[in-house]
């Protein structure tokens, strides 16, 4: 009652409860907190939550079964399986060596001499024919041997019966009929049975077929091992293992059957037995030995018959499996990785060159001759490749996996976290840039995940892409380099062509037994490289600590024939180019120079050893070369005359020459460049001192056009991949309709780029498709520190049939720039991704020979088809040239085409090996980033060139110039750029005469003055005519005439004459095909209604060649027009603080308001 009572009342209360509750507002109403959270339940315990309606669920309850938990200790465990499987590998090996043990115990003389004895007792007579299978059947069998094999049986039955049992899937015979499990009761049950029955114990067991058992054990104990250590060990040793194994148990098989059955015949010992299969199965037979009894020789035949079908079976498996692991390259092993340095190439296809491009310039270096270059491609490998890496010289260095590297088991394969570092390159032959440049960023995401400690080099294709990889140590984008090149080409002819040779590795041996000299001097410049030392341990640099950058870089030069071009503080990651006089030398400084070698390798000889060796010759032995006594005397540095060391003016191209007021017959001297900069004596470059005046006053030009320029930051997505570059812009943003040249708009009327009326000439980029990567070929072009005065327009062309590049200004364009098509980058044949470009170059040089074509093509060796000449003798030269430096594996075989040398074309796979020489110098990118304008660090100087004209030849030579640049604006010179005209042959030149007198003689109707005009164009070796030719149309009649009577009037007997003669008939066909398109071009510009004014069809550069020579020597002489490189120091750094006109105008630039609203 109590009972019922209490629960009555609880029943009320918790019904007065309830009521309360509804009563509550919902809203004000708070739900308890649960008893993990309440404090009273942390003292009590969950007391309250006892009566909760809650079941707990427990979770795989199939596995605590007895049966799941043997299954789970026996099978599904990988390291108890192990050791049980081991176990009974040992159990097997065990059983096997105590049937050996018996044989080597039993007594057969003992056994035969009773069998004897008791025949002889009985009276029977024996004949060999019959056979006695006592010693077959019953063999002798010690008490303590028999008692150690029924203990190996019974715990091998139990085992067999229990794994059996836990391996039942509802099929018994399944079980019961497998072979190991018959072979188990056969060798076990006997055993059993002689514990019940001891006149059994003699009784022969089969014992060692236990060997076929343990065979069966040591292949699932090897599965197992591999699944216990995470570890996928090639199917290849697997499969070996199988082979070899099989083999041994055949063997031993054969050995024990023989010498048991034999027992009753010629009692074979073990060693016997040995003997005789060995012979029988190497198919020897020398028949010493033999078995007497049938039950031995069916033996004999069925172990043959098992060996002839289960051997040829393995072997096939094991040469399918060899030719499939020769496919996938197989595995680094751990040992090589751990004791030798390599380095992994994951590509997602290897081509020939590709391989060949990073084999020789990885190799190049010395430190790197002991690295192995394992290569990991998802493709096959090629048939070419196969062959180079069959070769000696790599074959012991390059190993090829075929593998993917997002799969961790190629990774581990490669041995990926072991690698001195991983070069990771993109497929540039893709249709899908995007597509190539995705696949190359999962990789190098991949390969961050398995080695986070392992450097990443990564080239990527598009800049927009590039974010995606900033934690590489090192990335070259494909296209910021490509269209910085081609705009620097503008501006600073073939700096392509000078990046391309500083990134190469080369010793300059390059063109030295060639007969002309400028390929000797030009192969010789090509050796110089970027080196860095540290100042306090160079003999270069060591006496300038506590100098100024310009005199230790003038006279390093000087002295050593080294140039200086930038240094890096200790304590800053920042390379700084010629950061200009007042920067001050720091023993712990990095300087990087550019010199044949690196210091280390080179041997220095005192001055005076040197004057006294006279057969000591310089580097570049040229008519130029001057005694180093006239050089030393010309470049002292104690200057007797201190003339005006101001810097170059903007509107001139000359520097200053001294006057010669004071002493008229006394040769003009040079200012010493000083050891510590005078702020009082230091003038700074024009492009403060002019740009100050542009900025303030703007011209009247400039203000009738209203274009104002400012200097910002242009408006860029963070992921173009270039960094923040000052920059000239317009004040407002211009309309995207006045952005069409070939169509009018409200705000003008312009058609064409001649009613534009640019001052300069304008730059013409042929492309595809407007990328972001233009925007890195428009801002080195628009640099803060270019002179505006000095700015070309740029006009994009996005398709160029002949009406839109006539509209868009190519009759007087400084230069054009075409960009390589993608479309045709996924040609059936990779040669063939250039075709497109060449043919379309081909045809603007043959309709505009004297524009200036800069284009980039996807393989160098294309490069000899750019302004190809079939019929050209000298073009046929240097393409004999190329193949002989070829043949003896220069890396730079193509740097002597004309094209090439000139800076008109270059290949962006060139830049691989920019990618390639980081891995030695890490520098090399950012140095290379910094000449070309991508990068800009405030202090570092910038890339730009100078040519030297009749009033600067009075310098005389590159020394003397460096010292004059040095001690005026601060400028380092690091090269030239050098045009000059081809020498012709005996032969050649008749020809050109006899070709102008043909000339003179049809064009006898024009007047004196036209024909003295020719006269002075022959005489430069340049083959043209008149302009005023092409207007007409009967000289081309004419000369065609003319031709054809040469041709009748030959004799059949000159042969020379002969020759001669078709030479010229070509010459006046050639010029004829020229006026013909000469006379097309001119007739579309009329219909189009341009003016012909500005077209000159015949002036061309077919007889001049250009090359550059990187640091010259001192005593290079300098010649007319020779376009000088140099780094010239940043402005910035020259602009004092109190500058307040200066400073405003660049800190009105800099607000983020400012760069949304300005357009380049």
């Amino acid at each position: 009652m109590r009972r019922a009572s209490s629960c009555g009342s609880t029943a009320v209360s918790a019904l007065e409860t309830s009521t309360k509750c509804r009563m509550v507002d919902p809203e004000s109403e708070v739900p308890p907190l649960p008893p993990r959270y309440r404090f009273r339940d942390l003292l009590l315990g969950d007391q309250g939550w006892q009566n909760d309606d809650r079941v707990q669920v427990e979770f795989y309850m199939n596995e605590n079964t007895f049966k799941e938990r043997l299954k789970l200790f026996f099978i599904k465990n990988q390291r108890s399986s192990l050791r049980i499987r081991l176990f009974n590998f040992s159990l097997k090996l065990l059983s096997c060596f105590l049937y050996i043990c018996r044989v080597l115990l039993d007594d057969l003389s003992q056994e035969h001499e009773c069998k004897e004895l008791i025949r002889a007792c009985s009276g029977q007579n024996y004949t060999p024919a019959e056979i006695d299978w006592s010693p077959i059947i019953w063999v002798n069998r010690s008490l303590p041997l028999w008692g150690l094999q029924v203990s190996v049986a019974l715990i091998s039955l139990f085992e067999t019966m229990l794994l059996s049992y836990l391996s039942y899937k509802g099929n018994i015979w399944e079980q019961v009929l497998r072979i190991p499990f018959l072979l188990e009761i056969i060798n076990a049950i006997p055993f059993i049975i002689t514990i019940f029955w001891p006149t059994l114990r003699n009784l022969f067991i089969p014992v060692f077929l236990n060997c076929w058992l343990a065979k069966h054990a040591l292949e699932n104990m090897i599965n197992d091992l591999h699944r216990a250590i995470q570890r996928t060990q090639s199917a290849m040793f697997n499969q070996v293992l199988i082979l070899i194994s099989t083999l041994l148990c055949l063997i031993f098989t054969c050995i024990c059957g023989i010498q048991h059955l034999e027992r009753a015949g010629n009692k074979l010992t073990l060693f016997d037995s040995l003997y005789f299969c060995i012979v029988t199965f190497s198919t020897v037979g020398f028949g010493d030995v033999t078995p007497k009894i049938w039950p031995s020789k069916l033996l004999v035949v069925i172990m043959i018959c098992v060996a002839l079908v289960v051997l040829p079976i393995q072997f096939e498996q094991l040469a399918y499996l060899w030719m499939e692991r020769q496919k996938s390259g197989g595995n680094y092993s751990r040992h090589r990785a751990q004791t030798e340095k390599h380095v992994v190439l994951c590509v997602s296809s290897l081509k020939i060159d590709l391989l060949m491009d990073f084999l020789n310039e990885f190799y190049a270096h010395p430190r790197l001759q002991d690295y192995y270059v394992v290569i990991l491609c998802p493709a096959e490998m090629d048939a070419q490749v196969r062959r180079i890496l069959q070769i000696p010289m790599w074959s012991q260095r390059v190993i090829y996996l075929q593998g993917s590297a997002l799969k961790d088991q190629d990774l581990l394969r490669a041995k990926m976290d072991d690698a001195e570092a991983c070069f990771i390159l993109s497929s540039r032959c893709e249709v899908d840039r995007t597509a190539a440049d995705h696949q190359t960023i999962l990789r190098a995401w991949a390969v961050k995940d398995f080695a986070p400690n392992c450097p990443l080099y990564v080239q990527i294709l598009k800049p927009e892409n590039k974010f995606h990889i900033k934690f590489a140590d090192h990335v070259v984008c494909e296209e910021e380099f490509k269209y910085a090149m081609l705009a620097l080409n503008c501006i600073c002819p073939a700096t392509s062509t000078l990046i391309t040779l500083l990134v190469h590795t080369s010793r300059g041996q390059e063109g030295q037994q060639s007969p002309e000299q400028w390929q000797k001097m030009y192969g010789r410049c090509s050796g110089n490289e970027v080196y860095h030392i540290n100042l306090e341990e160079s003999v270069f640099f060591a006496e300038y600590e506590g100098k100024s950058f310009t005199y230790a870089s003038f006279h390093a030069h000087k002295k050593f024939g080294v140039c200086l071009i930038g240094v890096r503080r200790e304590d800053n990651k920042n390379i700084l180019l010629n950061p200009g006089p007042r920067y001050i030398m720091s023993s712990s400084d990095i300087c990087f120079y550019i010199n044949i070698t690196k210091e280390e390798n080179s041997a220095f000889k005192k001055q005076e050893q040197h004057r006294k060796n006279h057969h000591i010759r310089s580097f570049y032995h040229g008519p130029s070369r001057l005694p180093v006594h006239s050089i030393i005397a010309s470049m002292g540095t104690v200057a007797i005359d201190l003339q005006d060391t101001g810097c170059r003016s903007s509107a001139g191209t000359s520097l200053t020459l001294p006057s010669e007021s004071g002493k008229a017959g006394r040769r003009p001297s040079i200012a010493p460049v000083l050891e510590v900069a005078d702020s009082s004596a230091l003038h700074t470059c024009d492009l403060l001192s002019d740009q100050s005046e542009d900025e303030t006053t703007p011209s009247d030009e400039e203000v009738s056009n209203g274009l104002e320029y400012l200097k910002g930051y242009p408006p860029y997505s963070p992921y173009i991949g270039s960094s923040p570059t000052f920059c000239h812009l317009l004040h407002e943003k211009v309309p995207f309709c006045c952005l069409r040249l070939d169509k009018g708009c409200q705000h003008n009327y312009y058609e064409d780029a001649k009613a534009y009326g640019f001052k300069n000439k304008i730059i013409i980029v042929a492309a595809e498709t407007a990328g972001n990567g233009l925007y890195n070929f428009i801002v080195p072009l628009r640099a803060y520190y270019r002179p505006k005065k000095e700015l070309n327009p740029i006009v994009l062309l996005l398709d160029n049939p002949l009406d839109d590049l006539l509209r868009c200004g190519v009759t007087f364009a400084a230069n054009m720039v075409v960009v390589d098509k993608e479309s045709t980058m996924s040609a059936e044949e990779d040669y063939m991704a250039d075709a497109k470009t060449i043919v379309n170059v081909q045809t603007l040089f043959r309709l505009f020979s004297s524009l200036s074509i800069i284009t980039e093509l996807t393989h160098p060796a294309n490069m000899r088809f750019m302004q190809f000449r079939a019929k050209d003798c000298y073009s046929l030269a240097l393409s004999k040239l190329e193949k002989k430096e070829r043949e003896k594996g220069s890396n730079l075989a193509f740097m002597f085409r004309l094209p090439f040398a000139a800076g008109r074309v270059f290949s962006i796979s060139m830049l691989d090996t920019l990618l390639y020489q980081s891995f030695v110098k890490d520098y090399m990118i950012s140095i290379t980033r910094l000449l070309l304008g991508l990068d800009t660090t405030p202090g570092s100087g910038f890339l730009c060139s100078m040519k030297i004209t009749e009033d600067d030849l009075w310098i005389r030579t590159y020394a003397r110039l460096y010292q004059k640049l040095c001690s005026s604006t601060g400028d380092i010179p690091i090269g030239i750029y050098r045009t000059e005209s081809q020498k012709l042959t005996m032969s050649e030149s008749r020809e050109m005469a006899s070709q102008s007198q043909i000339s003179i003689s049809v064009e006898e109707w024009e007047d004196t003055k036209d024909n003295k005009e020719q006269f002075n164009y022959r005489s430069n070796h340049r083959n043209s005519t008149s302009s005023d030719q092409s207007d007409h149309p009967l000289l081309r009649r004419k000369s065609m005439q003319w031709a054809r009577r040469l041709s009748r009037k030959v004799p059949k007997h000159s042969t020379k004459t002969a020759e001669k003669i078709s030479q010229q008939r070509m010459n006046l066909y050639r010029r004829s095909e020229r006026q013909e398109l000469a006379e097309l071009v001119k007739n579309r510009m009329k219909h189009l209604g341009l003016s012909t004014a500005g077209y000159d069809e015949m002036n061309d550069h077919q007889n001049t060649l250009s090359y550059i020579l990187i640091n010259p020597s001192p005593d290079t002489r300098l010649e007319l027009n020779d376009v000088v490189y140099l780094i010239r120091p940043d402005p910035l750094s020259y602009v004092p603080n109190t500058s307040s006109s200066r400073k405003n105008s660049f800190c009105n630039t800099t607000g983020q308001d400012t760069r949304e609203e300005t357009q380049l």
